[in-house]
This record gives structure tokens, sequence and C-alpha cells, in this order.
């Protein structure tokens, strides 16, 4: 793993845009992830908001890794009861709606120069097996647009929706069987289930991964499990960064940082996960 391929997802940084990008230029960062612009979903911008966020990553000789857009965070259906999670300021709307909102996404991809947009799976059902065919369908009519404009569409495991296990993400990817629809491996995501993302949830997974995002976690007094500083949790680091090396693995890394210590800020939690991030690569 080489410095040069590690990033972060700049709200996880601080709410103001221009602060996130000052401090990822210090620490020595090469790439950002775009999600939340001074409280605006990125999918949300105009052109000229676009611009001037080309133009304040470029001062700062940054390049961005992904848009990690909030495509297909809703229901299948919203007459059906399901998991709900965190939107980042994007309104509910319907699955087709979601689906017309991608060709604005892959402009604003192209206008900031990355070829990969994060993509969902639909909040998660009371029986997500039962809806594999009609999740597939949407996510294959994305990737057939996305591959129009040579768009990677990145499938994150995530709790909330219908791949939320390594082992749901993989077969998901398997069944859309498409070059444009791949998989960005969050094993903090695994561990956050109660999995074990390494060696378990990353043979699910790494047929098809093409980004991973980096974060970690440890369990509570009560049982839970909570946001912890990359190194410092349940997630063992150093072995799946060795098998990532010695797959063949070439693409970023990206911090999501999901930890702020008790008497501190999100941009602490941020620079106690980039220490931590150090310190394992240091040891590999």
């Amino acid at each position: 793993m080489r410095w040069e391929q590690v990033g972060v997802i700049t709200d996880e940084v601080s709410e103001r845009f221009s602060e996130a990008l000052d401090w990822i230029a210090v620490q020595g960062l090469h790439y950002v992830e775009l999600r939340m612009i001074d409280g605006k979903n990125i999918s949300s911008l105009t052109n000229e908001e676009l611009q001037t966020v080309l133009r304040d990553i470029r001062s700062r000789g940054l390049l961005v890794s992904a848009i990690a857009s909030p495509l297909f965070k809703c229901k299948l259906d919203p007459a059906r009861q399901t998991a709900l999670g965190d939107v980042f300021g994007h309104e509910e709307e319907s699955a087709e709606r979601h689906l017309e909102r991608l060709p604005r996404l892959i402009e604003i991809a192209q206008m900031l120069n990355t070829s990969m947009i994060r993509v969902f799976s639909f909040w998660r059902e009371k029986e997500p097996e039962r809806y594999n065919e009609e999740i597939a369908a949407y996510l294959g009519r994305a990737a057939e647009l996305a591959g129009r404009a040579r768009m990677t569409l990145l499938l994150e495991n995530e709790g909330s929706c219908n791949c939320g296990t390594a082992r749901e993400t993989g077969e998901m990817a398997d069944r859309v069987n498409s070059r444009w629809l791949r998989i960005v491996w969050d094993p903090g995501n695994e561990a956050y289930l109660g999995l074990r993302p390494f060696p378990d949830g990353y043979e699910a997974v790494k047929k098809r991964l093409a980004h991973v995002h980096l974060k970690d976690t440890r369990r509570s007094g009560d049982g839970r499990f909570t946001g912890a500083p990359i190194g410092r949790g349940v997630v063992p680091w150093k072995e799946q960064f060795a098998a990532l090396e010695r797959d063949g693995y070439k693409g970023i890394y990206v911090i999501e940082t999901h930890y702020k210590p008790d008497s501190g800020s999100i941009m602490d939690g941020s620079r106690e996960s980039l220490e931590g991030l150090r310190q394992v690569i240091s040891s590999c």
C-alpha cells in the first residue's frame, strides 16, 4: 500500500469544505471523496458550484476519488416497512426517480474528473432475498447507463440496505454481472454487523472489488459496535492490506472515519484514524 493511494471523505473531516481541503492537503493526502459540500449533497450542486469545488480541489493539488452519492438509498416500494439510514441531505424519493438522477450524477463525475460513483441497494427489507431480482434489475439498468459514459458504479456493503453484508453484496454484483458495477469494500461496515470482515467478508467481495473504504469499530460495554480510530478496533487491517496487495489491488483507499472522540471534533476523529492508519502501514 502506497501513501499516494490514500484519501478521505471531506465531510468526515469538517462540514466546511475549504477547511476540510486545507486539512487534507496538510496531511499529505492525495484524494478527496465528495458527499456533502458545505451542507449540500454533492448531487444537488449546480454547474457553477461544481466549478468552484473543482477549482478549490485543484488549487490544493488534490484529486477526486469518487462521487459518494446517495443513489438507491430509498425504498423499493414506499408502502413497505423497511430499515432507514442517513441520506446526507437527500430527500426520500422513488426508485425510478433515483434512476432518473443518474445521468446528472454522471455529469457531476465527469466535471470533477472521476469515473466512479457510489450506489446502494435500497433500504433493507424484512426479507431482502425476496427482492433480489428487482434490485438487480435496477442496478443493471443503472450499470448500462453508466457504461455508456464509461463510468463505474460502486456498490457498497451497507447494513441499512439490502446488500448489507459482504456475501449479499458479492452475490448481487455477480447477479448483475456487469463490468460497470463493481464493489466498494468497507470492512468496517461488515464488522459493525458482528461479522468477520477478514478473511470471510473479503473472500465474498474480492472478485469484483474496485474501491476500499477505511473505518474501524469496537464493541462497547452494552454489546453494540461503535466507531473507533483505524487500528484500534476489531478490523484486522494489517492482514486485510496484505491480502489486497497480494491480490494486486491498485485502487484508492478512502478514510470514512465515522468516529468522533468524546471530547473532540470530527476532525480530531479523522486525525486519530489517520495516525492509526500510518501505524498500521508502517507495521506491514
